[in-house]
């Protein structure tokens, strides 16, 4: 299904500056000036498009796409590789303005550009006959919104984050993660039997376009994700709510919820992950930064066939310029992921420079991203097929409900492998080859867990969901990753686990975020843990 960003550019672009110059900094002003964009100004359909788009990423330039997501988390899973100190995650670096960058300030990040325009859709919609079905998917998306933050740091503001304006709470509570997930879970529940096909349509949705029974299935399937979180915390709830999620969860790549981006909004419709690949942001990012050899050893050594589509060499050529070279080369056979934890000289001396590692022939040999996976009005995922199969077949696994772990993980890895159409029909694996991969490379029950999440890690790298990635490497073990063990590394050489909280939160929010920041089992560090992660 094709969805179109030109119908609301205008309006988004209204939204994200009203956003933008609507405060300033801090958690007073985030939660006080959302009436710029309440109903009685502005249509709340077009409120709920500028939160979807910035869910891929702040208009401002990819601020929290590049910072958190490729710099930290794509490293940091040893997705991505970056032999430049700019990519702080590729070498374990504690540097305040990438872990903060999610959270944001009072100008960019999740908080002023997800969850106050969210909070604004919920509030605005509220017991108003001709918004019934915007209330629901606002309230969904709102538990999309503040799942990846909670996951990212922990406990949060949550119940009380945007109501600054409406019940006048300036400094919201850390709630926490615990309660977090049982509201989310419940609000999934909840919003997802009160959708009515016959409901209004909801015409600011720039992914399904108001199609309610597309969201009734990726509710469903958010809220088995969300589940699966649970099961080393509290088993029994994630039994519970994965049978209640998988009664309808998504039926195949057209269900893939994904925004397609445009390029006549400039920044603010592009495609954030193109502006991080093609260098908007920094010449480091475009020519340094390469797939890990961590993931391309991966589909090497079980010679899949996406290592032909998602990985190409002399992309660019030269130092001095942004310029791709159209002739790149994408024969797997000459594929080769870079070390992480390396950099450009040898200030710590022949180990860590990447010129003298084994590998180095030159940086051009090295794997980029396609290019066709990170086009200007190409597309950003945001939940799949392929994902929810994967972890239905994990539930299937642990408690033998809704059909077979072996019987998932094929069409799993099958809609992993095929949904790289959806980016460029040049990306195309046909069924053949797909079965021929399933076939060589058969589920093995007696290591499910392994192979599931593995498979599951390896897809969201290729959905540049790196946040997704790390989160169910964290929850799983799976890969099995080796620590990068950079002389400079903050973290004692152990892979991070959290972001720390901002720095701000200390003078912005100090009651709730010294208490939220005492709490964190192991430290408010990037080695502390949040709550699931047992």
């Amino acid at each position: 299904m094709k969805r179109n960003l030109n119908p609301i550019i205008s309006a988004i672009a209204v939204s994200c500056l009203l956003s933008f110059t609507g405060c300033t900094k801090d958690f007073d002003k985030i939660n006080t000036n959302p009436v710029t964009n309440s109903s009685e100004k502005f249509n709340p359909n077009f409120v709920l498009s500028s939160a979807q788009l910035n869910y891929t990423g702040s208009f401002d330039m990819a601020y929290d796409a590049f910072r958190s997501n490729f710099s930290l988390a794509g490293p940091i899973v040893q997705a991505l590789a970056n032999c430049t100190q700019e990519w702080r995650g590729d070498k374990y670096l504690i540097f305040e303005e990438h872990t903060a960058a999610y959270w944001g300030t009072g100008a960019v990040g999740s908080y002023i550009e997800q969850v106050r325009n969210i909070v604004d859709v919920v509030e605005n919609t509220r017991g108003k006959e001709q918004y019934k079905n915007l209330h629901q998917i606002a309230r969904i998306w709102r538990v999309v919104v503040l799942s990846r933050i909670t996951d990212l740091y922990g406990d949060v503001p949550a119940s009380e984050a945007g109501l600054g304006y409406y019940q006048k709470l300036y400094l919201p509570k850390y709630d926490k993660q615990q309660d977090i997930y049982n509201t989310m879970l419940s609000e999934l529940d909840e919003a997802v039997n009160a959708l009515q096909a016959s409901g209004d349509i909801v015409t600011g949705d720039i992914i399904y376009k108001g199609d309610i029974e597309k969201w009734k299935r990726f509710t469903n399937s958010f809220m088995l994700r969300l589940a699966m979180r649970l099961v080393k915390v509290d088993e029994a709830k994630a039994k519970t709510y994965a049978q209640k999620a998988i009664a309808n969860t998504f039926t195949s790549n057209a269900d893939n919820a994904f925004v397609k981006h445009d390029v006549n909004g400039a920044r603010i419709t592009q495609n954030r992950n193109s502006q991080v690949l093609l260098g908007d942001v920094g010449s480091q990012d475009y020519y340094y930064g390469k797939w890990s050899n961590t993931f391309i050893d991966y589909l090497k050594k079980t010679n899949d066939p996406r290592l032909g589509k998602i990985a190409v060499t002399k992309l660019h050529i030269s130092l001095s310029n942004k310029d791709q070279n159209p002739n790149f080369v994408t024969d797997p056979l000459v594929q080769k992921g870079m070390p992480n934890g390396k950099q450009v000289d040898a200030a710590n001396g022949d180990a860590f420079d990447i010129r003298k590692d084994p590998s180095f022939t030159d940086y051009p040999d090295y794997s980029s991203p396609n290019p066709n996976m990170s086009k200007r009005d190409g597309i950003t995922f945001i939940l799949t097929y392929a994902q929810t199969e994967l972890l239905r077949a994990e539930a299937a696994k642990r408690w033998a409900i809704g059909g077979t772990a072996g019987e998932h993980y094929n069409k799993g890895v099958g809609a992993a492998i095929s949904c790289l159409s959806q980016y460029d029909s040049k990306l195309t694996i046909s069924d053949a080859e797909i079965n021929d991969y399933l076939t060589k490379m058969p589920y093995n029950d007696a290591n499910g867990l392994k192979m599931i999440n593995e498979q599951y890690w390896a897809h969201t790298n290729t959905l540049f969901d790196f946040y997704e990635s790390w989160n169910n490497w964290k929850r799983s073990g799976f890969p099995v990753l080796v620590p990068v063990k950079h002389p400079d590394n903050s973290t004692g050489g152990v892979i991070p686990r959290r972001y720390p909280y901002p720095i701000t939160e200390a003078s912005n929010n100090p009651d709730h975020y010294k208490a939220a920041s005492a709490a964190v089992t192991g430290g408010d560090s990037y080695i502390g843990r949040v709550w699931w992660d047992k």
